[in-house]
């Protein structure tokens, strides 16, 4: 016997917003929020605009002395989690929460890289003693889930994604199955990513992942033939996982089911997907099996769609294959609005597909005006959002190393 698995609860941080009305006002009106670079000066790097998160509420949840003991992606990622369990009516205080039952997989490709950077910078120019005694815990790619566990006291099943793009949305499969059989009964999952510092710009500049591109509204223009390069974002999403029957027995709100994951490797490049989209159709096929749906039924992908020439042609290549002409399934990538946020994309594009579902909202893949040869194979959504018959939808996330990670929801009807 296997449990139904529900979303009762999200959390959202991210160049478009730091609650769930924001960044829906702004994912609905296809706002983004890619800028010039604030956090550091730039120039050197050849990159002039990124998705940073703009007035986070620090305030609301930390004290003066985390920014100490917690760096930027944990920080985000325990932000998003309180914010989920406070929407999911679940204190971490209640004794009648069976905290050995309540875990935590939060997925991050980097971690702490400007901590990373800036003890770096101290080792070189002070000496080894001078690097910071917490330079380890603040750093290392687990400590999101370590953070949060720690605030929330989820003593069950804890654990890490690092798989780089794809690290949001494994955590949030994973999961998935830790309550599907029977580990768990309350999860949370999704991602988290704070890499837009001068090390981080500069690594992917000069790997010419990055574009060049100097005007906020043409730099992440996923699927459109003049794409150049991706815009490094930042954020985090968390959402609250329950077995239906914990769900009802406290009286919920159920916002929607997840009933499908994904997870395969192209097993072909460091970086560069497989031409022809394999390994990422696979994923969406294997995420729709376990759904027990048909590509028919889905009403909405939200794409990986990095703006990048590569990674869009073989992903448009995947869904075509797996959803063939079928005009009712509407694609975009929201990566136009946020960036990439890495690891964190998964948990953030998993709320935007969410909010799709619940509003029944295809949102615009923002900036993007004509498709090329290799990318009009599929039905992407331009000009503006559409209300749209949304049952099912998929969210797709690949990544270096040939990561691939996709997860299907389901719109909630009270079943």
């Amino acid at each position: 016997m296997t449990n139904r698995v529900v979303i009762t609860g999200y959390g959202i941080t991210s160049p478009i917003g730091n609650t769930p009305e924001e960044f829906w006002k702004n994912l609905e009106a296809g706002n983004s929020g890619i800028d010039t670079i604030k956090k550091f000066d730039a120039t050197a790097t050849g990159i002039s605009v990124a998705g940073e998160v703009k007035d986070f509420p620090f305030d609301k949840y930390f004290v003066h002395k985390d920014k100490k003991r917690m760096d930027t992606f944990s920080l985000y990622a325990v932000y998003t989690a309180l914010e989920a369990l406070n929407m999911a009516g679940i204190n971490p205080e209640d004794t009648e929460l069976n905290h050995d039952r309540f875990g935590a997989i939060i997925g991050s490709g980097i971690g702490g890289l400007p901590v990373i950077q800036e003890q770096g910078e101290r080792l070189a120019t002070r000496g080894p003693k001078r690097v910071a005694p917490l330079f380890v815990p603040l750093s290392i790619a687990n400590m999101a889930t370590g953070n949060v566990a720690l605030r929330v006291k989820a003593n069950g099943v804890s654990r890490a994604e690092v798989t780089a793009c794809a690290a949001g949305t494994n955590a949030i499969g994973s999961a998935f199955r830790e309550i599907k059989h029977g580990y768990a009964d309350v999860m949370l999952a999704g991602g988290t990513e704070a890499a837009i510092c001068e090390f981080g710009v500069a690594g992917f500049a000069n790997l010419t992942a990055l574009t060049t591109e100097t005007d906020p509204k043409r730099a992440s223009i996923p699927f459109d033939k003049d794409r150049s390069g991706f815009v490094l974002g930042e954020g985090s999403g968390i959402l609250v996982l329950e077995s239906l029957e914990h769900a009802q027995a406290r009286g919920a709100n159920i916002l929607a089911e997840i009933v499908g994951y994904g997870s395969t490797n192209d097993a072909h490049h460091m970086t560069t997907p497989l031409p022809d989209g394999y390994g990422a159709a696979k994923a969406m096929q294997l995420a729709l099996e376990e759904a027990g749906i048909q590509p028919s039924d889905v009403g909405y992908i939200n794409a990986h769609g990095t703006s990048t020439q590569a990674n869009e042609k073989g992903e448009a290549l995947a869904i075509h294959t797996v959803f063939g002409d079928d005009e009712n399934v509407l694609v975009s990538s929201t990566k136009a609005l946020t960036g990439h946020a890495l690891g964190g994309a998964g948990g953030i594009e998993a709320v935007a597909t969410l909010q799709a579902i619940l509003n029944q909202y295809a949102p615009v893949n923002a900036g993007t005006t004509e498709l090329d040869d290799n990318t009009s194979v599929i039905n992407v959504v331009l000009g503006q959002g559409k209300q749209h018959d949304i049952k099912y939808a998929i969210s797709n996330s690949l990544g270096f190393g040939g990561h691939n990670a996709v997860i299907a929801l389901k719109k909630w009807e009270g079943e």
